[in-house]
């Protein structure tokens, strides 16, 4: 918002009541086509400018496991037994369809299909197949979650592709997903960010992650991700310096806050009231923070359930104790994002190191939520920026192959909140390279999140540079309604 258009300027009096009439006229048409859009008006930080969701929600607040880097999804969950007869073979050109363009930017010229190395095993009433030497935590929750094997997406590197599934458009500088929930629907806690992130480092390849990936872009800058440090304060300078009291530090804030108001009565830049509002947020969080990193109030069995790195701070599953700890009290939208998947060498061993930081914690923390009765409105989202390909890289060997990059078709998978339990969706081919029923773009995926939390996607929009701006973007997007509840 520019905000000298929110000056006064001079204008003779006959202007002005032309001017009014007609918009009066106009806001007084809309608000009969639209009955919340006055009180929408606001950004209050406790409702957030739409006053209420659309219709029910059936998810009141989300914890998002993103694994950085692309996690195979051929290795861990869109298993065929007839791949196995495909390894060796090279990956057919009607598969490939060399019309289109290759994933990743590795330019090799062959293309062997190589079968999962691990074992697997049918989950749950459904049957559902998951890799039983990986993930057999998350196998034994198969019974909670719905799986989506037909995520898509036109990236094929990292950086496009991240930024594509957290902001809806592959171009920098728009909002993420996180910020659009803390702008549309605030936060029932004001003692912590709406939107908070944390980051745990894997031991495969990690690719950069940016703060712009839990940006605000062109919403106001106070709906943006804050990010937790896994080392020493947990949020910088939450420490009063050394010589400065509660006391203190309360006169101080009050005295700029003062100039803030002041200023923002001369000039209007509205981000001069997030300005406000986050020192203010910064200050309450001096005491809340402290309290909820703490985890010494912890039963020892909690610890034992999230795996044997509970208790290191910085690690996944400390983090998901983190994020249960959270929901408890109320924050809306939490990215827990895990680094190393990027595995284009030596898969075999690195997604074994990978799936033993994140398979017991996330299957304890749908656990967990669910015994304390917040599974029901809580989504849990697992899954990264795109799959891997059928065929390898490197030497084709047991223990020393890779995947490239693939967008056609990857998996990820949910619980709660809304969607079904016990459940799969979507189709691929025997090579798990491309779509044969159910595609799901993610767009449909934005769609289908917002739904869940009571949001119409296109009803949910923020005027910015003469356009009416959706997470779901300008293309069209369908709410996956056969996957919910």
């Amino acid at each position: 918002m520019n905000p000298i258009h929110l000056t006064p300027q001079p204008q003779s009096r006959r202007n002005f009541l032309r001017m009014g009439a007609t918009g009066m006229g106009a806001l007084g048409l809309a608000s009969l086509q639209q009955p919340n859009l006055l009180n929408a008006a606001v950004d209050d930080p406790v409702r957030g400018v739409l006053g209420k969701p659309h219709f029910k929600q059936t998810a009141k607040r989300i914890i998002f496991l993103f694994f950085s880097g692309g996690p195979s999804h051929i290795d861990m969950f869109d298993y065929k037994p007839a791949m196995h007869k495909l390894h060796g073979i090279e990956l057919p050109d009607s598969i490939r369809q060399v019309h289109l363009p290759l994933e990743g930017i590795t330019g090799q010229k062959s293309f062997p299909c190589v079968a999962p190395m691990f074992n697997f095993k049918r989950y749950g009433n459904h049957g559902t197949w998951v890799n039983s030497d990986l993930l057999p935590h998350i196998g034994s929750i198969a019974d909670e979650i719905t799986i989506v094997k037909t995520l898509n997406s036109e990236a094929i590197n990292h950086d496009p592709a991240i930024t594509y599934i957290n902001t809806g458009t592959q171009q920098l500088g728009h909002a993420c997903l996180g910020s659009w929930l803390s702008y549309g629907l605030g936060s029932p806690n004001q003692n912590l960010p709406a939107y908070i992130v944390r980051i745990s480092k894997g031991r495969g390849q990690s690719q950069a992650l940016y703060s712009r990936l839990w940006s605000s872009g062109f919403l106001p800058s106070r709906h943006q991700g804050v990010k937790f440090r896994s080392a020493g304060e947990p949020v910088l300078y939450l420490n009063n310096p050394n010589g400065v009291d509660g006391k203190d530090r309360r006169a101080f804030l009050d005295a700029v806050g003062k100039i803030n108001r002041s200023t923002f009565e001369e000039v209007g830049d509205p981000e001069i009231e997030t300005r406000i509002s986050q020192y203010e947020m910064a200050y309450r969080m001096q005491t809340s923070v402290p309290e909820l990193t703490d985890l010494s109030d912890e039963p020892e069995h909690v610890f034992e359930m999230y795996g044997p790195d509970a208790k290191k701070p910085g690690t996944f599953a400390y983090n998901c104790i983190l994020a249960r700890r959270m929901a408890e009290r109320g924050v809306p939208f939490q990215q827990l994002f895990h680094r190393g998947w990027d595995q284009h060498g030596n898969l075999p061993n690195l997604i074994k190191l990978q799936c033993q930081d994140i398979d017991q914690p996330a299957s304890a923390l749908v656990r967990d939520l669910k015994m304390r009765g917040m599974l029901d409105d809580t989504l849990v989202i697992c899954g990264g920026e795109f799959g891997r390909t059928i065929y390898s890289q490197g030497t084709l060997t047991k223990d020393n192959h890779g995947r490239d990059h693939h967008g056609r078709c990857f998996t990820m998978w949910m619980a709660g909140g809304g969607v079904k339990a016990g459940f799969e969706y979507g189709e691929t081919d025997d090579f798990s390279y491309n779509i044969v029923k159910d595609p799901v773009h993610i767009r449909d995926f934005n769609a289908t999140i917002l739904h869940c939390l009571g949001i119409d996607h296109e009803r949910f929009t923020f005027s910015y540079q003469g356009l009416d701006r959706r997470l779901t973007g300008v293309e069209p997007a369908h709410v996956v309604h056969d996957i919910l509840a």
